[in-house]
Parts: structure tokens; sequence; C-alpha cells
């Protein structure tokens, strides 16, 4: 039970009585200085404003610790967390799946979608499947993923250029910066 407790203290933030150096620089709630004193001295200021002591710098000399209300410094720090998560974009890989003997408007429609997926940030990956003895024709299929490649150079950069992988022949399309 003993390393499950002291693995629960090192996550916790070091505020009020866990600040455990001789000295420490205090620094007030609205940026001033209070100058360098003991962490009890500091303690009783804190608490004379209803506030918490925090450890913000161990690594300056003398530590430095800020009087503040840890609650609301914390709130404050998952809410710019989750903003900043709202904010960025993961691009995802989408799939543009085909046979080498496809239709024009059929193959129209794919490549619409294919560029549809690069407007919106995302990866494509164009598969050309082949059944049976299709496979003997995989330079039919090649052709055609290097017209699809063509066909969207406006939007689109060859990430990774047609290879096979079994029985299917794919090509990787990445948005245009």
């Amino acid at each position: 039970m003993a390393p499950i407790k002291k693995r629960n203290q090192q996550n916790q933030p070091n505020i009020n009585e866990r600040i455990r150096f001789p000295k420490i620089r205090v620094v007030d709630a609205d940026g001033t200085q209070l100058g360098i004193m003991a962490p009890s001295e500091a303690m009783e200021i804190a608490d004379e404003r209803n506030l918490d002591l925090v450890l913000v710098s161990d690594k300056a000399d003398p530590p430095v610790c800020r009087v503040m209300d840890y609650g609301k410094f914390k709130f404050e720090q998952e809410k710019k967390a989750r903003e900043a998560k709202k904010k960025q974009h993961t691009s995802d890989v989408k799939e543009v799946k085909m046979r080498y003997k496809i239709d024009t408007h059929d193959y129209e429609v794919r490549v619409n979608h294919a560029k549809r997926f690069l407007k919106s940030g995302d990866k494509v990956k164009a598969t050309v499947t082949f059944r049976g003895r299709e496979i003997q024709h995989s330079h039919l299929a090649e052709a055609l993923l290097k017209k699809m490649a063509n066909d969207l150079l406006d939007f689109a950069e060859i990430q990774q250029a047609p290879k096979r992988e079994g029985r299917n022949m794919i090509m990787y399309l990445s948005p245009k910066k």
C-alpha cells in the first residue's frame, strides 16, 4: 500500500503544506512581489486572504510560489485545454474503392468523393480490388490510379505511389497545403 500512496502524492501539485523549501519567493495574485520568506509566513498571508499558496516554479532560486485560488486556476487551465482540443483538426484517412473495369460515370463519382475528402483536409486511400484472374491486369489498375492522381492534381499530391498489396492496388493522396 505504501508505494501507491507515494505515487498519489507525486501526482498532486505542490500547494499549501506540501511546499517543503526553507525559503520561497512569494508573488501575490495580481503579480506583485511580496518578497522572500519562509513557507509558514506565506501560508499565513494566504490564509488571511482565503487563498492557496501554489508552487509555480521549483527550478528558480529561491522557488517561486503564488498566492491564488487554486480551484479557479485549475478550472481555467482545463478550460484552455478543452478549447485548444476543439480547435485542432485531426486528419483521417478516407477510402475510395473501385475495380479496374469501372465505368466512366462511376469513376467520376469516386473522383468527386475524393475531392470532397481532400477539401475537408483528410487523406485519401484509393483502392482498386481484383477478383480471380483479374490480378493479371494490374497494369490497367495502375493506369487508373495514375489517371485519378492526375485528375486530382489541383487538390492533392501523391503521398504513396500505386503499389500492390495482395489482391489490391493502393495509392495514398494527401491534401495540398
